[in-house]
């Protein structure tokens, strides 16, 4: 899972036999956008920029599912006493 260098994508991920393209952005988010052509994704890999290229070229072309989002922990008071 390539983690790409983007002011607003963290994360990318690819899985050619359902064409699926995951992308987690910086966030917290993540989305599956569906059907993407592998070639579209090895582009997005080698454009200048993560975040635009997902803007202006997976966003509006493509159906999407929004992925549950990362877990955050947080230690509570009462088990910080203990």
């Amino acid at each position: 899972m390539p983690v790409v260098a983007s002011s607003a994508v963290d994360r990318v991920d690819y899985t050619p036999s359902s064409r699926a393209l995951d992308v987690w952005y910086r966030g917290g988010g993540q989305y599956r956008y569906l059907d993407v052509p592998q070639t579209l994704y090895e582009e997005l890999l080698a454009a200048p920029s993560i975040g635009a290229f997902v803007n202006q070229r997976i966003k509006p072309n493509f159906g999407f599912l929004e992925m549950s989002g990362r877990r955050r922990f947080q230690l509570h008071d009462d088990l910080e006493s203990k």
